[in-house]
Formats: C-alpha cells, structure tokens, sequence
C-alpha cells in the first residue's frame, strides 16, 4: 500500500526529491542516510498539518513513509506538540510491545525522528493494508476480526495509560487479516481534562463537548462507530444507539452499550475483548511488560519512611549569624544592617550619588525613593565595590535558596525562567505575590537575561559579583504571603566545584534556606538518545555523581542524622528525555494551581527510581542525605541549542514546580497536612501502629 491510500491528497509544497538525513532511532541511536523522495506529497488530514510522503532510505533499500512539517507550519507550537506526541506514542508503543510481534503489529512501527530541525519529521515503516474508509460494506467474515483486533489495540494502549482519541474510518487499516491503528497524533493520557478532537460520530459526545476527563471507554464509542458503518455502510447517530442496532446481530451482542451517551455506561475494551474472544485479555496481559521501576519505588518509599522516623534535627547554633536588625549582604557574604547615612541613589547618568532621606518631608515620596535606594556595604574592606537595594535590608532576614550543579546543567538558564515564571504571576494562584526589591536590577536582569532567553538565545554563564567563584548572587524578590508577610527571597548559584574552604563560605552554607540541585541527564544517565548531546557538549557519563552536589554536601553543617535545609532535585535538560517514561508524563502535566501532596510525592517516586535505576544512588546523595527533599523534571529552553541559538525559541515546561516545594516547605505556601507531611510524607496506618515491647513469653505471630 502506499502512503497516500488512506489520506486526503493536497498539493505540497516543492521540496528536494533527494537529501541525506540523519536522525534518532528507536534505540537512541544516530543514522544517516541518503534518502529519495516521491513526488507526492499528501496531508493525512486537511485540518492537521501534517504531510507524508513515500521514501526510500539508501543505505538499506528500505522503504517508509516520512510524515514531516513545514518551516512555517512548525512556527507554530500547536503542530509542533502535535509531532511530539506522535512520535512520543510510536516510541513508547515500541519500546512497550516490540518484542511481542502480535503487538506490534496493531500499531505503525517508527524508524527514526528528527524533531530539533527546522522541518522535523518522523519515520515509520510503510501502512498495512488499507483504510476502512474505502470500505462500503465489510463482509461478515471479515467483522468479528477486525473488532477482536481494535479491542486488543485498545487494550494495550489503555495498559500504558494511553486513549486514541482519533479513531475514525481513516486511521483503521485492514488488509484483510490483520488490523493496524494509525492517527497516533490524537493518543492523549487517561485521566487528563478533555478537549475537543474529532468528528462526528466518531468522537464521543463528552469528547466533542470537552467535558470531563480522558476515559478508556471514549476509545469503544469510536471503536463502535466504525464498525457499525463497515456493517452497515453509513454512519450512525452521533449522541445515541442507532435504532436498527438489534437487526445487526454481531453489533447487537457485543456493542450494546458501546453507544451509550456517558462514559460511564459503556463497557471496556477489556470486557468486549472478552465478549468477543474469552479469556482474550488475560492472555493479552502477558504481551504488557513489567515495570521495571517497581522496585526502585519501593526503595523510595522506604528512604521516607526512615526519614519520618529519624528524630527531628536540634536547631544549630550560630555564634556567627546576623544579629538583630542584620542581614547577610548576597555579595560578600558579611553581616550587614541598615545604615542610613550609607545610602545612594542613581542619577541620570546611571552613577550614583549620596541619599540623606531625612531630607524628604513627604512621607509617600519618601517610601518611594527609598525603594530604589541602595546602600553601599563596607562589611569586607577587601571585597571589591559593591551596594545592596535597601529593600532587602528591611524585611528581615531574606529568605536564600541556592542553585547546584556543574558548570554543564543548565542553572542559569533554569534559575532564569523560573524568575521570569514568577513575574508573569506563576506564584498568583497559591496565593503570593512579588514585586521587586530593587526596580532599576530587576529591570537589568530581565533586560540581560530573561529576554535574550525567550528569544531564543542561549545565556553566557551567569555573571555578578561573588564569593571566590563560588556564591554568585543572581536576583533577589520581596514574596507576599495569604497573610500579608513580606520576605525578600534572594538566588544564588553556587559553583560547587570551586568552592574554597573559608570562614565566609562556610558562615553563607550554614545560612542557606533552601537548595536546588540540578541533575543534568548527560552526565547521569548511560542512555544512547543522550549520545549526541553528550558528544555536542563534550562530557562522558558520570557514574560518581555531581562533583558540586558532593562539594557542598559535605560542607553543609550536620546536627542529626539528616541534613536539615530545604532541597529539591530537578532533572534538568528533561526535553532531552521527553519520550522517556516516565518523564514524558510529568513534562505534559499541566501547570498546577494548587499544590498536591500526593501528586508531588508521585513525581518524587517516579524521579527517585529513574535516577536509582539508571544513574545509580550516588546521584541521588542530596534526597539521601536531605531530610526534607523532593524530586523533579524541568526544561527550561524546551528543546536543544544549534550554534549559539534554540531554533524555535525556549519554551520553558515546569521550572516553577521546585521552587513552589521549596516555598511550601518554608510555610509559604500552605498545603493539605502541613509542610512536614508534604516534605517526607504522612505516616501510614503501619507506622502509626507502636510496636510491641519485648516479651520472654512466647506468643503468636500474626499477619
């Protein structure tokens, strides 16, 4: 068959009939190859777009189809995530059923993708048969077949957690014997708002309407619709049971309640698999692989269990830390307070000159200069010049969350998009609010970085003043509360790998409220779609675990068998892995509004155990060590630079969710049972039961 029979021809535009491609295979490794071209080019749908044409890849004399975008078509973020998540379900497919050959042949099989490109496109072995569109009326023997093998299908995309929302007379091919599901395009996570996808009748009336969430069950009214029109050669009532059901007895005795309105009332696949074929799904099971992540949940289950019964760390002393009314100054790392007679202001040439506010009568305007006033801190004679915003010496002591990680993880441009998040009122819908401390800075940093960023430039190192190379002070906000308290909350990224044992920098660890230690994937996972990455920025996998994470760690100060400050583990660059489980479910998450302890606690299992089984434990040091800890994915540019720029902008997915833990455990953020449950988790009904005492009489056990 070739790739047009079951699409909509369109003309194209004009493209090479021959170029070389390199691109990813399912395995994760680079080919290249040169490839030809047919001449027709066809759009599988005319409101998608999508093109496919036939192709030929040289090197092997193999034969595909390339479905692919245009330049202008993949501007568009809408049809680029539209390619994501079809090459993100063909993967997922294969890496699922591959070795079982009955599976795999429900599905289109992937050869490669390349998405980073100007044009991205994907790969797939040619269609199977034809679709059931060009079908008028299917023969009796033909019918139960074809429904066994879209059940089967059904099922074993529900056992990934996956529903084909497109399944329509265009995307079920048959070719005579087999059944094979296309429109990967449409698959969507079960349990996800609904939106609109599809035609009537096929779609279901709650998927037409985008009302509820994503069920198993929208598949089987599809699922019912075409078969009803291969029997009958017309399409049914789009919100009912057709009338005639009864007087087609294979539909009437499997797919009743197939047309039922609500999801609810309609059957599984698994239960029509059995109507059709007993026993059929228990069978089916055997095709769905283990989870090879099982274990390694377990073993974070266990690190927070041990965590909730260790005894609480005792406050350490700090004959050292700022006294009343003092602060630590971001830059030199010395306490300082509030000096009047110390105080600048920026003239129109930027330079600044001497502010004596007891000058200022007016009480309003007073407020108001003193905002953008600085003073200059003259705590560290030996350091070079430097001046403070007023604002952070106000507000008592500023809260300080430090970003870890080498050179090579992306802080920069994490702690970035994480700041502009907060600007663009990410922090709103959990009740805070932000502004400045120093208007003139802030307007400098979103200047020099956060622009540059979004237009898709790729950040220098983050520069500023700082502490021997190791404590940089980036950008410092005044956070409201629900309550109305003020706190300056001041980013810092520290070099680990330099840094030197001081008394300041020692003094500035033991004042750390929080950290954030970046995990970059390149130096921690052995996976081979990370190869190219890895040969692009020159690094080798690490087995050791983050130089800096180690440098830090065992410099923070330890009173008890945990350290006691603030953390969360972000695995950064995730775009990287973005069709890797379970990453690939937490980057489609979308961005919360209210903060879930369960679904954190589920995001920190899943990290734990990729991170434990891939990278092994010496990357998760910080979580072990940590008693307050919790585990994330982000990207903060969305996809992969190309000589100095990313080719179609930075789009940040989920940099905001671990500063929102570290907040919630600060009791900034007030979440369902406390900050301490939402770090380490509430005991379960087990931990809560005392253990028995020690008895000499002997006694029976129980289960």
């Amino acid at each position: 068959m070739t790739s047009t029979s079951h699409s909509h021809l369109a003309d194209g535009p004009q493209s090479p009939r021959r170029l070389t491609l390199t691109f990813n295979t399912p395995s994760g490794l680079r080919r290249t190859t040169p490839a030809r071209f047919g001449a027709r080019v066809s759009r599988r749908d005319p409101q998608l777009p999508q093109l496919i044409r036939n192709t030929l890849l040289e090197d092997q004399g193999q034969n595909c189809v390339q479905v692919r975008l245009t330049a202008p078509d993949a501007a568009n973020p809408a049809a680029r995530a539209l390619l994501d998540t079809e090459v993100g379900t063909a993967l997922r497919l294969h890496r699922a059923f591959g070795g079982s050959p009955a599976g795999a042949a429900l599905f289109p099989k992937i050869i490669g993708h390349e998405l980073d490109t100007a044009e991205p496109y994907l790969l797939y072995e040619p269609p199977r048969g034809f679709a059931a569109a060009h079908t008028h009326v299917m023969s009796a023997t033909d019918q139960r077949p074809l429904a066994h093998g879209l059940m089967r299908a059904l099922c074993l995309l529900g056992s990934q957690g996956l529903v084909p929302r497109g399944i329509s007379p265009s995307t079920v091919l048959w070719d005579g014997e087999t059944l094979q599901l296309w429109g990967l395009e449409a698959v969507a996570r079960a349990g996800r708002p609904r939106t609109r996808w599809g035609r009537a009748p096929y779609c279901s009336p709650e998927q037409r309407r985008a009302e509820g969430l994503i069920d198993p069950r929208d598949a089987v009214w599809s699922a019912a619709q075409v078969l009803y029109q291969l029997v009958t050669g017309r399409p049914g009532p789009a919100d009912r049971v057709p009338a005639d059901l009864a007087s087609h007895r294979v539909l009437a005795e499997t797919l009743r309640g197939a047309f039922a309105p609500l999801a609810r009332d309609r059957p599984t696949p698994a239960q029509l698999l059995e109507l059709l074929d007993p026993g059929a799904s228990r069978r089916l099971a055997l095709d769905v692989p283990a989870d090879e992540a099982q274990p390694h949940r377990e073993a974070f289950e266990q690190t927070l269990r041990l965590k909730r019964q260790a005894p609480a760390a005792e406050p350490h002393d700090e004959p050292d830390g700022p006294g009343a009314g003092q602060v630590v100054c971001p830059y030199c790392l010395e306490n300082i307070q509030l000096d009047l007679g110390s105080l600048f202001v920026t003239d129109s040439r930027m330079q600044y000159q001497p502010l004596n506010p007891s000058g200022i009568a007016n009480p309003l305007r007073r407020q108001d200069v003193m905002r953008g006033a600085v003073q200059k801190c003259t705590a560290d004679p030996e350091f070079p010049e430097h001046f403070i915003p007023v604002p952070y010496l106000t507000y008592g002591k500023p809260l300080t969350i430090a970003m870890v990680g080498q050179s090579s993880t992306g802080k920069s441009h994490l702690l970035t998009q994480m700041i502009a998040a907060i600007t663009d009122g990410g922090l709103e819908p959990f009740g805070l609010k932000w502004q400045s401390v120093n208007p003139e800075q802030h307007a400098r940093f979103v200047r020099e970085r956060v622009q540059p960023l979004r237009n898709g430039k790729v950040l220098d190192h983050t520069s500023g003043v700082g502490l021997d190379g190791f404590a940089r002070f980036v950008e410092s906000l005044l956070i409201t509360d629900a309550q109305g308290q003020v706190r300056p909350v001041a980013f810092f990224d520290l070099g680990g790998e330099d840094l030197v044992r001081t008394d300041s920098a020692l003094r500035f660890l033991l004042g750390v409220d929080a950290m954030v230690f970046v995990v970059d994937p390149a130096l921690a996972l052995p996976l081979p779609q990370l190869d190219h990455a890895r040969e692009h920025l020159g690094l080798e996998v690490n087995r050791d675990g983050d130089l800096a994470f180690a440098t830090v760690l065992d410099r923070l100060p330890k009173n008890g068998p945990y350290l006691d400050v603030a953390a969360a583990m972000v695995l950064g660059k995730a775009d990287l892995l973005r069709f890797q489980p379970p990453v690939d479910r937490w980057l489609d998450e979308a961005a919360p509004t209210a903060l879930d302890p369960a679904l954190a606690r589920e995001e920190s299992g899943d990290v734990y155990a990729l991170l434990r089984r891939l990278a092994g434990q010496a990357w998760l040091r910080p979580f072990d060590s940590i008693r307050r800890c919790t585990l994330h994915v982000s990207s903060a540019t969305g996809g992969q630079e190309a000589e100095g720029r990313y080719p179609v902008g930075a789009g940040p997915r989920r940099v905001l969710e671990p500063l929102l833990s570290l907040l919630a455990m600060h009791g900034l953020i007030e979440v369902p049972g406390g900050a301490e449950a939402f770090a380490v988790g509430g005991a379960t009904a087990m931990e809560a039961v005392p253990l028995p005492e020690a008895s000499d009489s002997p006694r029976e056990e129980t289960m």
